[in-house]
């Protein structure tokens, strides 16, 4: 989101505000020695956020990246009230998360991806049962909540089956049902595509798209697929070292990252392939990174063409894991100590 439109947003519109928020840890440090670890211990201060700034509107769909360590789920547990921050100011649809939990948690659903609400011995029926009676859904809200999760998620064929016998696709869909029952205004989700096959995980993307679009929704995501924060999100939020490095449109990381190529040739020897730089060789197989902003792709497949023996050429773009990868070490040694 522009900055400008940042200092626009009145309360009433806002999901997320963060400001100058801080939070540090104490890690203990273990050394050789058990008894020196005993009589002396050592701890390690770390720095998960630093004076971060951030706001979300009402009804936006933002991805939130970052390398482990980076304070992703630092930001979670702020969020919903988990932990405090050491310093600055949070507020979630309105609400202290601290003070204010208890009407806060009627507001949000949190899903981790490697944590489950459901029941493990019993039908996952139980489970949403057992949820409608504790959290006093009103039938229709439940009704209606209940019908489009077992239509867009696929539900009805395992309702019956017990959570410890289901794969880990059906328990993360069934979680995430679960967690709408109430109708949160605000999502947050934790890897909600980890360890998906390829099905799962376009089932799980298309029912989070469509609850944005649909229901107005406000989804904040993390997810350490890259292509699948690119796809989701109308802006993404990338961490670096406890900062904000990045805010904007995926088609702005985009620029921000250039437009890297790779380009594998098919042949005997390891040619020479002027402007570029040779990433590796399989067998016959050549693979070379180059900018078309230097390179032109005509002028680099006239070179190619005049190479003797040449089987095949494949030209694609880099993956976009490698190329954030590159981003986050620029952040690093830009950042301040």
């Amino acid at each position: 989101m522009p900055n400008a439109a940042l200092h626009d947003t009145k309360p009433w519109d806002t999901a997320v505000e963060m400001t100058q928020v801080s939070k540090r840890f104490r890690q203990k440090q273990n050394g050789d020695n058990v008894l020196a670890n005993l009589l002396h211990p050592r701890h390690k201060t770390v720095d998960a956020l630093k004076e971060v700034d951030l706001t979300i509107r009402r009804g936006e769909f933002v991805a939130y990246a970052g390398p482990n360590g980076a304070g992703k789920s630092t930001t979670f547990k702020l969020l919903c009230g988990m932990i405090g921050a050491d310093s600055g100011r949070v507020r979630t649809c309105g609400l202290d998360p601290l003070r204010q939990r208890i009407p806060l948690m009627r507001q949000i659903g949190v899903l981790f991806g490697n944590r489950t609400e459901l029941w493990w011995d019993h039908p996952v029926l139980s489970s949403f049962t057992w949820k409608k009676a504790v959290w006093e859904i009103d039938e229709r809200t439940y009704q209606e909540q209940f019908a489009l999760a077992c239509e867009m998620l696929d539900l009805k064929h395992f309702l019956h089956t017990f959570v410890r016998e289901l794969s880990l696709g059906q328990r993360m869909r069934a979680d995430l049902g679960m967690m709408l029952m109430h109708r949160p205004q605000f999502i947050l989700l934790d890897e909600p595509t980890l360890g998906l096959d390829v099905l799962a995980k376009r089932r799980m993307i298309d029912f989070l798209k469509y609850l944005n679009r649909e229901q107005g929704t406000t989804i904040l995501v993390t997810s350490h697929d890259l292509d699948d924060l690119t796809e989701m999100a109308q802006r993404i939020v990338m961490l670096s070292a406890g900062r904000i490095a990045f805010d904007g449109a995926p088609g702005d990381l985009q620029r921000r990252a250039g437009d890297p190529r790779r380009v594998t040739v098919v042949c005997g020897a390891t040619p020479a392939l002027p402007g570029c730089t040779l990433l590796g060789s399989q067998g016959e197989r050549h693979t070379f990174a180059f900018d078309p902003g230097r390179v032109s792709v005509s002028a680099l497949l006239s070179n190619i063409a005049r190479l003797p023996g040449v089987k095949d050429v494949e030209l694609s773009r880099a993956p976009i894991e490698g190329v954030i990868a590159e981003l986050y070490r620029n952040w690093r040694e830009e950042a301040p100590g």
